[in-house]
């Protein structure tokens, strides 16, 4: 009998966990470091996916991502090492989706090349933003200019490109918004990212808004405005939504980001990576120690993880539906039932669907465009809050 996984599949992230720079609106695990010893840090990643295939031997792997920090400060020698181990060690499709994320500044078109050569197959580009002012208040240490140059090497050296922007910045109006966005449509090779600035706690932005110090924020209309025009411009050029913030060409999607929505089976490697792993009919959440030189010194001693915490079915039900109602395609609800052994509230479903926020049949749950704007509160009420 196949086990939950399989409906999602299985992939690999690799965390790099340097970056030249710490932006404030970042809250992910990255840390700038004068000096990296690269060959150090490539015997550790193989020891750690050795350890990772005993684990999970024989399954067809469908995707790997190089995220971070800045995978493009890595050696190209250094992927194309982890990359080899990777195919010794798993059986992998034919498919198989090797992606890295890039910021403009550290693009150079010899190592973009060398990273190809090296099997990566897809670029992911960091841009955030297309005018200098913006990319400042970002904490961005590249220009516009420099991103457009960038970006023309990955066009040129890959066949798939995606690069991300922030949108619902600083004083940034509806029709500033459309500007920029209808220009990155112009650019886009077959994939774009578009996220909505949130401010977390714990970042630099985080500690200026609770000092009252980042102004011009939009307010909750115009937010949801530019979240209207953010879907009906990529509508209109070929790019729909097919996840909350992921816009694709039709076969363009994201196959490594999937496996998340879809709620497939993934390992988390490197310095704070998470992960989801079945092992012996168990889903765990795993998570690696966050400090790069505790990482490296416990993947010595075989301890590079956290202690995994084992999931309940209704955990996996939960998170289940976390992810998968971000998917335009949407849920079907039979698999949350076998997760958590209870069907979900008919009268929630029947409930959302009078409001015109969900569209419901026997096999399929999918949010609709106006329920994208409020889908925490769906998501909570399908879950029984």
């Amino acid at each position: 009998m196949a086990e939950d996984w399989e409906q999602g599949g299985f992939g690999l992230y690799i965390h790099w966990p340097f970056c030249e720079a710490k932006c404030p609106y970042c809250d992910f695990n990255s840390h700038v470091s004068r000096s990296i010893d690269q060959t150090a840090w490539r015997a550790a990643y193989l020891t750690e996916l050795r350890r990772v295939a005993a684990e999970t031997p024989g399954r067809v792997l469908r995707s790997v991502f190089f995220g971070g920090g800045t995978p493009s400060l890595m050696d190209p020698e250094t992927v194309s090492g982890i990359i080899s181990e990777i195919r010794r060690l798993w059986p992998v499709a034919n498919d198989l989706e090797i992606s890295l994320e890039a910021n403009p500044g550290s693009v150079e078109a010899g190592r973009f090349r060398a990273y190809r050569d090296g099997g990566v197959n897809r670029i992911s580009m960091g841009i955030q933003a297309l005018n200098d002012d913006d990319l400042r208040r970002l904490g961005r240490i590249h220009t516009a200019s420099e991103a457009m140059a960038a970006f023309e090497i990955a066009r040129s050296t890959f066949d798939r490109v995606s690069f991300d922007l922030i949108y619902a910045r600083q004083g940034q109006s509806l029709a500033d918004w459309r500007s920029e966005l209808t220009q990155a449509l112009s650019m886009a090779v077959d994939h774009l990212s578009l996220y909505q600035l949130t401010i977390e706690q714990g970042t630099a932005f985080g500690d200026r808004y609770n000092a009252g110090k980042l102004r011009d924020l939009p307010d909750d209309d115009l937010s949801a405005d530019l979240y209207a025009a953010t879907r009906d411009l990529c509508g209109e050029h070929g790019m729909p939504a097919y996840e909350v913030s992921n816009h694709a060409r039709d076969g363009a999607q994201s196959r490594h980001n999937l496996i998340y929505w879809r709620y497939g089976d993934y390992a988390g490697i490197g310095p704070g990576a998470h992960g989801r792993l079945t092992t012996g009919g168990q889903r765990a959440a795993t998570e690696c120690w966050s400090n790069p030189d505790r990482w490296l010194k416990s993947v010595e001693t075989g301890n590079a993880e956290k202690p995994r915490l084992f999931l309940s079915g209704e955990d996996q039900a939960n998170e289940f539906l976390l992810m998968g109602l971000r998917l335009r395609e949407g849920i079907d609800p039979a698999r949350y039932e076998k997760l958590s052994g209870h069907q979900i509230s008919p009268a929630a479903i029947s409930d959302l669907v009078d409001l015109g926020m969900i569209t419901a049949t026997k096999d399929r749950i999918i949010v609709s465009d106006q329920g994208f704007m409020i889908l925490n509160a769906i998501i909570s009420r399908l879950a029984g809050g």
